[in-house]
């Protein structure tokens, strides 16, 4: 692919399409989107197997300057981008699919919601100018607002405003601290940016600054609460793309942004991290097991999930970061899918009370069989997506601060409890009514939806380095860029002289090529 402006062509094919399918029939406006977002899957799929592992840092650069230093057209992608771009186009075929035969009003302008939306999710991934990163970061909020707004249930007003504004006001702070930071190192490339080394007490402000965008994006508790609402108004894709991509932002926000850039305020601050964090494990779980919604129980669940994040990516651990970037990955696809199980049922019954449901495995069995595959990647059965990354957070947790290790356990006990808890109501016992019990399963355009979902959870799962590996030189760099800020852990803190003299003989043998 050298030569061709690849992330170029994948941000304005969905531009062009956006426009293109407003003037469409309903009909020919679902079949352009999705011809468009599985053209990007075929994009996407060609960028991971084109991607050199190993190799330069930054690869499919394109750069065009607009306005001199202050503002340029400059793409380029890492491992991590790589993987988050993939999960953006893996999702979005899914998303139009789910969308079929739900959205009935307006349907043109709600697939050029999806595809603006497509769009500025590549951007954001792909972007490597601070001012475009922003652009793209924000904008992404429109389409989004406008998808929750138009499509959904009956709090949909409430709920678009709740997340549009909460989303806004955190991001107002992070554009201030952008404008001091490029009037101060004189450039908005954002890879000279994760170099430079900024004033340490300047990093405390910059880093609140950009926390206070990320942490609602995340969401952190204990500015969730947009979440849960938004979840529940939106159509199911709506959804889908919400807890896959849109969270994501924040994660991905920190591991580009507050880690690099202010190493030593991250160390300084990781308490606010882990305090926040170990807070949304527990309580977030603590309320979704109570929820009698089941929008309502997945998106308390995503809080938790997302918890793991952020104790991952402040673990100043290889484990821990790895951890956090697979976390991020299989939430993408299992919270994706539960939401999806959830519009399908939804779709027949028009409720979302768990109370309305049980016996589902009597007559809807693939479906059961579907839904019992994401419970349990949810909750972290070995083999699935979601093992693998809080299995390595818990660890890197574990050697940064072990009290922090032990909440985030009671996390993934909980989360058991409440998704084990919402199956079995959902899928055994007998029939609540009659209407459920009389549910046709899984048609031939839910089997397209689930189905790939479920087998991407499995390969992330059973085999997990096809994942990590594009990443794995990018978490080194970062590593090596915050080593000299990596906070003390209490593992080296309570270790004893003798511990430490046979470590240290360990490593000298090792150096020697001595047994050992």
């Amino acid at each position: 692919m050298s030569g061709f402006p690849i992330l170029s062509a994948m941000i304005l094919l969905p531009l062009a399409a956006a426009v293109l399918v407003l003037f469409l029939s309903a009909n020919a406006a679902r079949w352009l989107a999705l011809a468009t977002t599985t053209l990007l899957l075929a994009l996407g799929i060609g960028l991971w197997l084109s991607y050199d592992i190993g190799g330069a840092q930054w690869q499919f650069t394109e750069n065009l300057p607009l306005f001199g230093t202050y503002f340029s057209w400059k793409l380029g992608i890492d491992g991590i981008a790589l993987m988050l771009i993939v999960l953006s186009v893996f999702l979005m075929p899914i998303c139009i699919l789910a969308s079929w035969e739900s959205i009935e009003k307006r349907v043109p302008e709600y697939m050029a919601a999806f595809l603006l939306m497509e769009a500025l999710m590549v951007g954001v991934f792909a972007a490597q100018d601070l001012f475009l990163f922003y652009i793209m970061f924000e904008a992404g909020l429109i389409p989004m607002y406008l998808i929750i707004g138009i499509w959904g249930g009956q709090d949909r007003i409430y709920a678009s405003y709740k997340f549009f504004l909460y989303t806004l006001l955190g991001s107002v702070l992070m554009l201030i601290a952008m404008m001091w930071m490029v009037n101060e190192a004189g450039t908005t490339d954002i890879p000279t940016l994760m170099g430079y080394n900024f004033p340490a007490e300047a990093q405390t402000w910059l880093w609140l600054a950009f926390f206070a965008s990320f942490a609602v994006k995340m969401p952190m508790w204990p500015v969730h609460t947009w979440l849960p609402d938004a979840h529940v108004q939106a159509p199911t894709a709506g959804s889908v793309i919400l807890a896959g991509v849109l969270l994501k932002m924040g994660g991905y926000g920190f591991i580009r942004f507050s880690l690099p850039m202010f190493p030593e305020a991250s160390a300084e601050l990781v308490w606010v991290v882990f305090g926040l964090s170990m807070v949304a494990v527990v309580y977030t779980s603590l309320v979704a097991l109570v929820q009698t919604d089941m929008k309502k129980l997945i998106a308390y669940s995503s809080v938790a999930h997302m918890a793991f994040v952020t104790i991952g990516l402040f673990a100043f651990n290889r484990q821990g970061i790895e951890g956090a970037l697979i976390v991020m990955l299989a939430h993408g696809l299992v919270s994706g899918a539960l939401f999806l199980c959830v519009g399908v049922i939804y779709d027949r019954l028009h409720t979302r009370e768990i109370d309305r449901y049980g016996g589902l495995s009597n007559n809807m069995p693939y479906y059961a069989l579907f839904f019992l595959l994401f419970t349990m990647a949810s909750v972290g059965l070995p083999g699935t997506a979601n093992f693998v990354g809080e299995f390595l957070a818990l660890v890197g947790a574990y050697n940064a601060n072990s009290w922090v290790g032990a909440v985030a356990t009671i996390g993934i006990i909980l989360g058991a409890a409440y998704m084990l808890y919402l199956y079995a109501r959902v899928a055994y016992g007998t029939s609540k009514n009659a209407d459920a019990a009389a549910m046709p399963d899984l048609n031939m355009r839910e089997w397209l939806m689930l189905a790939p979902i479920a087998a991407a959870t499995l390969w992330m799962g059973v085999y997990p380095e096809s994942f990590l590996a594009p990443m794995r030189k990018d978490v080194g760099v970062l590593l090596a860029r915050i080593a000299s800020a990596t906070p003390e852990s209490d593992a080296k803190l309570t270790a004893g002289k003798p511990k430490l003299q046979v470590i240290d003989t360990h490593e000298k043998n090792k150096a020697h090529g001595g047994a050992h």
